[in-house]
């Protein structure tokens, strides 16, 4: 199969929640040709009227790469369709199968367009939030090859973000919770995120410069899961709870 018969597919596959084999391995697609597919698939969702709204990063814990075998971090994109309003109820049905994660999530107050330092973050982004994406692979199994991942958009599937909140740097030691029906399943602390959640903003500048991608004013950043993350199940009540930053929830069912 050519590129954009397997972003089709996976396109496809996400749309009507039926998942498909791995291709990575049949097709020889390298990484380069992983990004090249994500791309024609975020292209037919912009085709069908779907904005971009920003960006998530993913192996960014240090643990997870030494797992997967790989040096660097992966990114996929978010549009507005993937955008779940907080508080609202989800039916499973839209997906494969879907886990969840708690995260936190930065605004950009300004273009990036060049690999930026810790230090210059201040001037590009506005605020932060806590958060909750949900990944849901659309291979059989929920198995995957790095290729076939990156492919696959990083499993980027929703997408809840809480109440922004004014940046701050010193966001390097905070406690991350999800919690189901009150009960906290996972925790850990935001160092798990690349020591500093911040540096995945860093991560991602130099991630989307290398690639010829401008990150907009407005966009949105999912820094990467600091906890495991959780499988859906329906009637859930679920909750992220970010030290400092408030909680962010919705329902499944």
């Amino acid at each position: 199969m050519n590129k954009q018969e397997i972003a089709t597919i996976l396109d496809n596959a996400a749309r009507n929640a039926k998942a498909v084999p791995q291709m990575a391995a049949a097709n020889q697609m390298n990484l380069e040709d992983a990004y090249e597919i994500q791309r024609m698939a975020i292209n037919l969702r912009v085709e069908r009227s779907e904005n971009i709204t920003g960006y998530k990063l993913g192996f960014t814990s240090k643990a997870k790469m030494e797992q997967m075998g790989v040096h660097d971090l992966i990114w996929g994109i978010l549009t507005n369709e993937m955008e779940i309003k907080e508080g609202n109820t989800i039916d499973l049905k839209r997906w494969i199968h879907p886990r969840v994660e708690p995260e936190i999530a930065f605004r950009v107050s300004k273009e990036i367009n060049r690999e930026l330092t810790l230090e210059e973050l201040p001037d590009y982004l506005d605020s932060m939030a806590p958060a909750l994406e949900i990944i849901d692979s659309r291979y059989e199994n929920f198995k995957f090859s790095l290729e076939d991942v990156v492919a696959d958009n990083c499993s980027s599937t929703g997408y809840v973000i809480g109440t922004w909140q004014p940046l701050s740097t010193e966001i390097s030691n905070l406690k991350i919770e999800l919690m189901v029906h009150d009960e906290v399943v996972e925790s850990a602390s935001s160092a798990a995120i690349l020591d500093n959640p911040l540096q995945s903003v860093v991560e991602l500048s130099r991630l989307a410069s290398t690639a010829g991608i401008t990150v907009k004013k407005g966009h949105i950043i999912l820094a990467g899961a600091a906890t495991a993350a959780r499988f859906l199940e329906q009637n859930q009540n679920l909750m992220g709870r970010v030290e400092k930053l408030g909680d962010v929830s919705f329902k499944t069912v």
